[in-house]
């Protein structure tokens, strides 16, 4: 059997535009001779559609859509070239309306109707994830034949859980190939999981495994792609692209003998065995490049998911604060390999505070990036708004309330360009300062998309090491990744003032937000009591600020906003020692 995997960047809600996609694809399989094609979990309304299914109208419009794919095909581009895509099998995700409530489902198009329907029976509802919310749970198993191959249907978490699936299958019979429909959202190595869990499958079933993801942005996720075809070892034969739109095509055979043993001879001499698969998989093309490390995946995800929240939410242009240091810099580079560099425009807003040579910066990083470049300071617009304030007798210029005047001042000019001219405003703060609350609210906290709120600040350098290297030349100004970092809100200003260094900051975050380790845990592994009671009294204070945050790419397994849903108002603390003072106010 010949297969295809139609990896696409579904948009959700948009039926037809989903629709088309897919025809397209389907034909594109046809005319390569595919017996089967198959798309991503809820390829007709995209992923994940949250309350719209609630929406009586929006669960009768998905169906309608998905009778439209599976009779449009008969008038598809290979049909009028003689080729017959109705011959051509198809396993498309859709929502299922019953009389007993709302299925995760997964159809199988023949000859231009829906033959079978399959529905998701393990929910899973951590992390990113509360399917629990909104379907019901199918409880039969689905195999077809095609091809002379008997295929199981499953959706995504359906193959997470072997020893579970290996009972539900169970009294099925033979299978040869297992398909999987997934919507499996990005985190850094998550390909890696993905690869171990098909492998487990594939050896579990002695079949081979086609494991179809979605790819694409959709609000703070990113699907990667990189849709698996595995044989009856458990071996990942090939992937398709990277964070791009694919079509994977393979040969599927299948002998009813059990697998046998190849003898060969390695350079160094000797003999040695290889498996030789009952399902052997051969691509029809030879495998695409994949990110060679977890920066470079950091990096494409953090470029698809603004351009794919910046288009889909219908902007053509960006704009950020250009401060002359690294975030900014960043998020500037990542946002012009998104939209281009002619349709992000950096602003400079200088104050008395800033150092020549971070406004040198900022039109250096801007120029280097081919970025237009505007500059407006600050210093008039924050004289007027000091003397204003002075009508309460309380206020003084010298102060946290003061230096976080300036932030709302930059933050007010963006909003107002952005409203002027129509351009997403972007914010330039880190995970590391979103954690701990170093930011301002309605200041540097305002704008419409956070592209580097999943990123702690030391990736951030290593994404600027990255984005020097790819370039060939430095992107990111070397003075910006070696000056000291800095807010420059008043004189001689150092991140450091506030904050622990952040190679130690960052060991805290990760352990405390991201693994939910205590503080008890934290200070046995090592680290210094002190600082991992002052920064978990800032995580936790700061929650307010973070529900205020606009949303950003999810990059790590635990990010603030779908994955850590904490109260704002809670006493409850790990911390040992409640004596510790936190050297932060609430800004």
């Amino acid at each position: 059997m010949r297969i295809a995997l139609g990896q696409f960047n579904a948009t959700l809600g948009d039926l037809g535009g989903n629709v088309e996609k897919m025809k397209g694809m389907w034909a594109q399989a046809a005319a390569a001779g595919a017996e089967l094609v198959l798309f991503p979990e809820l390829a007709i309304c995209g992923y994940p559609p949250e309350d719209l299914v609630y929406k009586k109208q929006f669960v009768r419009d998905n169906r309608a859509a998905l009778e439209e794919l599976a009779a449009g095909v008969g008038n598809s581009p290979a049909r009028a070239r003689g080729q017959d895509a109705r011959g051509t099998t198809a396993v498309v995700g859709f929502v299922e309306g019953s009389d007993d409530g709302l299925y995760n489902s997964a159809a199988v198009i023949q000859e231009g109707r829906i033959a079978a329907v399959y529905r998701k029976t393990l929910l899973p509802n951590t992390s990113v994830f509360d399917e629990q919310r909104y379907f019901r749970p199918g409880d039969r198993p689905l195999v077809v034949e095609s091809g002379g191959l008997r295929l199981a249907v499953t959706i995504c978490q359906d193959i997470w859980d072997s020893a579970w699936l290996g009972g539900f299958l169970a009294g099925q019979g033979r299978i040869d190939l297992l398909l999987n429909l997934s919507a499996s959202p990005f985190h850094v190595n998550k390909i890696v999981q993905r690869c171990a869990v098909v492998a487990d499958a594939a050896r579990l079933f002695d079949c081979a495994v086609a494991y179809c993801n979605l790819v694409g942005g959709q609000d703070e996720l990113v699907f990667d792609g990189r849709s698996i075809l595995a044989d009856s070892t458990g071996r990942t034969v090939t992937k398709a692209k990277a964070f791009e739109e694919d079509l994977l095509i393979a040969d599927i055979e299948s002998s009813p003998a059990a697998p046998g043993w190849e003898k060969t001879a390695p350079a160094g001499g000797g003999a040695t065995g290889i498996r030789t698969p009952r399902v052997p998989v051969r691509p029809l093309s030879a495998p695409v490049p994949q990110p060679r490390d977890e920066v470079q995946e950091v990096y494409q995800a953090l470029v698809l998911g603004t351009r794919d929240y910046t288009l889909k939410n219908g902007f053509r242009q960006v704009l950020l604060g250009m401060s002359g240091g690294i975030d900014s810099a960043v998020t500037a580079a990542i946002a012009a390999a998104a939209l281009g560099p002619q349709n992000v425009l950096c602003v400079t807003m200088p104050s008395r505070f800033n150092s020549p040579e971070t406004i040198a910066d900022a039109k250096r990083a801007a120029d280097n990036l081919g970025c237009p470049l505007l500059t407006i300071p600050i210093e008039p617009i924050l004289k007027s708004f000091h003397a204003s304030l002075q009508a309460d007798p309380r206020w003084n210029n010298q102060g946290l309330a003061y230096e976080n005047l300036q932030a709302r001042i930059r933050g007010m000019i963006l909003m107002s360009l952005s409203n002027q001219i129509g351009a997403l405003v972007l914010t330039t703060g880190n995970k590391s300062e979103v954690s701990v609350g170093y930011s301002t609210l309605y200041g540097d906290t305002a704008g419409g998309f956070s592209v580097i709120k999943d990123v702690l600040k030391t990736m951030v350098y290593r994404l600027a090491a990255y984005l020097n290297e790819r370039a060939g030349c430095e992107v990111v100004p070397d003075s910006v990744i070696q000056r000291v970092p800095t807010a420059e809100l008043r004189p001689n200003q150092k991140d450091s003032d506030s904050l622990p260094e952040y190679d130690l900051l960052d060991r805290i975050i990760t352990g405390y937000v991201e693994q939910d380790r205590s503080a008890r845990d934290l200070v046995e592994s090592g680290l210094p009591a002190g600082e991992v009671e002052r920064v978990i009294r800032m995580i936790d204070r700061n929650e307010y600020k973070r529900r205020q945050s606009p949303p950003g790419v999810r990059i790590t397994a635990k990010a603030f906003g779908k994955d850590r849903r904490l109260p704002i108002t809670n006493r409850y603390t790990t911390v040992v020692n409640s004596k510790s003072e936190v050297n932060s106010k609430p800004k």
